[in-house]
């Protein structure tokens, strides 16, 4: 059975780096939607040119190329123990997709970071990425501060991202109350959902997804046991 987890919550919420230490845990790809987009973005591609006013405005991409992506992403070999989902599904439309496109995988685990909107504001308005290698810088960046604005890892200028600004920030969270919060309401009432405070230290909210995380897989198994126990 296959491991397969689906991080949901707020921009700045910390999906990203719980994301990444929860792949090193597991050893299961993550899979970064908005990595993915703002890749096509930087290549100039068909993909990117639909997409880049979009991101810049801080909306949403539509449904039907986020699906598209996903579904290409998720025929790779390399998610065949399972996955880390980062930015998708952000819609109810996109988690029914997500659904079907689950069939034969196993269940889904689907977790929400909860983050109190003063600190995402705050958060996202200090956050700084490398434009070389992409490295984050912020609340949540890597270890080590940042020499004289060059990334610690590769000494690329940093930079702020368009849609970190304030006003762009504001109608992001808007969108994401708006649009992505009901998919609390889809999903919270499957046994494997859980909902983890991401106001806590970095390290404490980890341990929280791990237990949530572990909880899932728990009740993933009885149910297929349960499965191939009836007639």
């Amino acid at each position: 059975m296959s491991l397969n987890i689906v991080m949901i919550g707020p921009p700045g919420a910390g999906k990203g780096t719980q994301a990444e230490r929860l792949t090193r845990a597991y050893g299961i790809p993550k899979i970064s939607t908005g990595e993915i987009l703002r890749d096509a973005v930087s290549a100039g591609s068909g993909l990117g040119h639909q997409v880049s006013e979009t991101i810049a405005a801080g909306k949403l991409v539509s449904d039907d190329i986020m699906i598209r992506v996903v579904e290409e992403r998720l025929a790779r070999p390399d998610v065949a123990t399972g996955f880390i989902l980062d930015g998708f599904p952000r819609t109810v439309v996109q988690a029914r997709s997500l659904d079907a496109m689950m069939e034969g995988r196993g269940p889904i685990i689907p977790i929400v970071i909860e983050v109190p909107e003063d600190e995402i504001a705050r958060r996202l308005t200090q956050r700084r990425v490398c434009g070389d290698c992409g490295a984050t810088y912020g609340a949540f960046g890597p270890t080590g501060a940042p020499d004289a604005g060059r990334c610690a890892k590769c000494g690329g200028v940093l930079v702020q991202r368009k849609d970190d600004d304030d006003r762009v920030i504001r109608q992001r969270l808007h969108v994401y109350a708006e649009i992505t919060e009901p998919l609390i309401e889809f999903y919270h009432t499957r046994p494997t959902f859980a909902s983890i405070d991401g106001g806590q230290p970095p390290a404490r909210v980890t341990e929280d997804l791990r237990a949530a995380v572990e909880a899932g897989m728990a009740v993933a198994r009885n149910d297929a046991r349960g499965e191939k126990g009836r007639p």
